[in-house]
């Protein structure tokens, strides 16, 4: 019993410790594993706690070699917020409710990480227009076009969940985890 316990958590742990060494490589802009591993560690621990501890300690440490900045309590709280969207996804996995949680997942992120610009850094005019500014440049970093968003962060979050994910529905059958 005690092993297949050990097991049931160092696969998860695992994966979310792998996944959160790809922040420390060279990726594109916002192309990181931060949306699955939130999801994926709400939707695959039981205890409340250890849902929240393993994806916050595996960010944390990242982010003592990454650095810290002015907003990162709202990446930690998007962060937080996506950890309860996994926690609801658990009772109802499917690959569609998946592909809806990375959706949701992302928009979060944007809507709060954007908003915490808007919010601190005096670049924007504290009114409905200064937000929409900061929402409208905030397709992330708004170099060239509106494509950057899908196709880093919403292509990222779906890349980096399926393969978490899918990682984990393979050691299950691998190792009978359940």
């Amino acid at each position: 019993m005690r092993k297949l316990k050990f097991k049931k958590y160092l696969v998860p742990i695992s994966l979310i410790l792998f996944a959160a060494f790809f922040r420390l490589i060279p990726h594109p802009p916002n192309f990181t594993p931060l949306t699955a591993i939130a999801l994926f560690g709400g939707s695959v621990f039981n205890r409340k706690l250890i849902a929240f501890l393993v994806p916050f300690l595996a960010m944390f440490l990242s982010d003592i070699i990454i650095g810290f900045h002015p907003t990162i309590w709202a990446v930690y709280l998007s962060f937080g917020l996506i950890v309860i969207v996994g926690i609801f996804l658990k009772s109802r996995f499917s690959f569609k409710n998946l592909m809806l949680a990375t959706f949701v997942s992302s928009f979060l992120f944007y809507l709060i990480t954007n908003f915490a610009v808007w919010l601190t850094s005096g670049m924007y005019s504290h009114n409905i227009e200064g937000l929409l500014q900061c929402y409208i440049l905030g397709l992330p970093f708004y170099r060239t076009t509106t494509i950057e968003f899908f196709a880093y962060s919403l292509i990222g979050d779906l890349t980096f969940t399926l393969s978490i994910f899918g990682a984990y529905k393979l050691a299950e059958k691998i190792l009978a985890l359940e």
